[in-house]
């Protein structure tokens, strides 16, 4: 048990949460989930061409969260 004591004026401020409700974040998982749909779709029916499109949707779908969060419409890194 610790007997420290802080003074509330001494305490950090607390963080602002959207819990990723953010425009960078509704992006980014749509993206991954169609990216992720293709690519099932590509190994159920063995089309390797089709794979590869999902991994490219993926990484577009990435790059725009990415994007997106630099440009200010993400969740802060503090």
């Amino acid at each position: 048990m610790s007997s420290i004591e802080i003074a509330p004026e001494d305490l950090p401020e607390v963080a602002h949460s959207n819990h990723g409700r953010t425009t960078a974040a509704w992006v980014t998982n749509a993206g991954l989930v169609i990216a992720s749909l293709v690519i099932a779709f590509g190994i159920a029916i063995p089309t390797w061409p089709l794979v590869w499109v999902g991994v490219g949707i993926a990484v577009v779908s990435l790059a725009a969260g990415a994007t997106l969060r630099a440009l200010g419409h993400g969740q802060p890194l503090n």
